[in-house]
């Protein structure tokens, strides 16, 4: 049985959906569903529970057909300001689970994030020292929740603890998708802007307070969840031992291209403005991100990256320009 927490968010059901077309149907989902229509991201999955947080821990007690935990439930909003409901949710939650892992050697695959690097000062590159992750300086409260745990895994195998025989760390890019409908404000561009575009409105971009990057023209890995899900099955199957993954496209496209792409999908006139970014945004806005990969392709990873166009094309054709959006 593979428990798969946040199963019921973005990447999470479509962990789910993978699982499922690969034949995986002994699965247990870990998450709130709500009032507001989020079972639908589960519609055509088959799934043996779905549990709710704070009943989780309970009902692992004395399980032994548990084959992977794949912990993807979190506060994931870069805006998020409550530090004590974020150490609860991303931090204190994932230890319980890691220390189960650990006491009954479960897999255990999470999500970390590309928040961690902060300004990227320090470049991309995902090793798991204590030494490099101590100059990481994230620019938010998730982020910086979520560098905390890489750190307590850290420590621990730097001081030869026990872990659990597969502890694997994802440092998530920024990922679009199908089934992103109930993300709120942490929507990715694709799934914004589509309607917008469809419907032959104008989309906002902002504006550049860089010289080296022209309007539109900031840098960011831009990475189809397809790829994200197909990696993560990799890894229940091949992967061994403590390590962390950059989990991104390896290319650094901008915010353009990005549009260009849905635009030329729907086969329609490219119509984008440039609008002032927020005064508060300004001091700690990245202008380039990109995953360095070669841990994950040293590790035997064999599959190549989706380009950018296919996936948005893929994406739109697929699922969200369809009477059934969800995968």
């Amino acid at each position: 049985m593979i428990v798969v927490t946040g199963g019921a968010g973005f990447i999470g059901s479509n962990i789910v959906a993978s699982l499922n077309e690969s034949g995986q149907n002994n699965i247990v989902v870990c998450d709130t569903l709500g009032s507001e229509g989020k079972w639908q991201t589960l519609g055509r999955r088959i799934v043996q529970d779905v549990i709710p947080p704070d009943e989780l821990m309970s009902w692992l007690q004395g399980r032994t057909d548990i084959e992977a935990i794949v912990h993807m439930g979190a506060n994931s909003s870069t805006l998020a300001q409550d530090g004590d409901e974020v150490m609860k949710s991303n931090f204190r939650f994932s230890l319980k689970l890691l220390d189960w892992c650990t006491e009954h050697q479960v897999k255990f695959i999470y999500a970390s994030s590309a928040a961690t690097y902060g300004d990227g000062s320090h470049g991309f590159d995902d090793d798991i020292s204590l030494s490099y992750l101590r100059q990481l300086r994230p620019l938010n409260l998730y982020g910086w929740s979520k560098h905390l745990f890489d750190q307590v895994i850290a420590t621990r195998l730097e001081n030869g603890e026990k872990l659990p025989p597969v502890c694997i760390g994802l440092k998530f890019f920024n990922v679009f998708g199908p089934n992103e409908q109930f993300k709120g404000g942490m929507m990715s561009l694709v799934s914004k802007y589509f309607p917008l575009i469809r419907n032959g409105e104008t989309v906002n971009l902002f504006k550049s307070y860089k010289p080296d990057y022209k309007d539109g023209e900031q840098l960011r890995d831009f990475v189809y969840v397809l790829d994200i899900t197909r990696t993560i099955e990799w890894l229940l199957q091949h992967a061994q031992g403590v390590a962390l993954y950059n989990l991104g496209s390896g290319e650094a496209r901008s915010f353009l291209d990005l549009m260009y792409a849905i635009f030329d999908t729907l086969g329609l006139e490219r119509r984008i403005r440039f609008v002032e970014m927020p005064e508060t945004m300004r001091e700690r806005y990245q202008y380039y991100t990109k995953a360095d990969q070669k841990r994950l392709r040293a590790a035997g990873y064999p599959v190549p990256s989706t380009s950018l166009e296919t996936a948005v094309r893929h994406c739109i054709n697929t699922y969200l320009n369809s009477e059934d959006p969800y995968r």
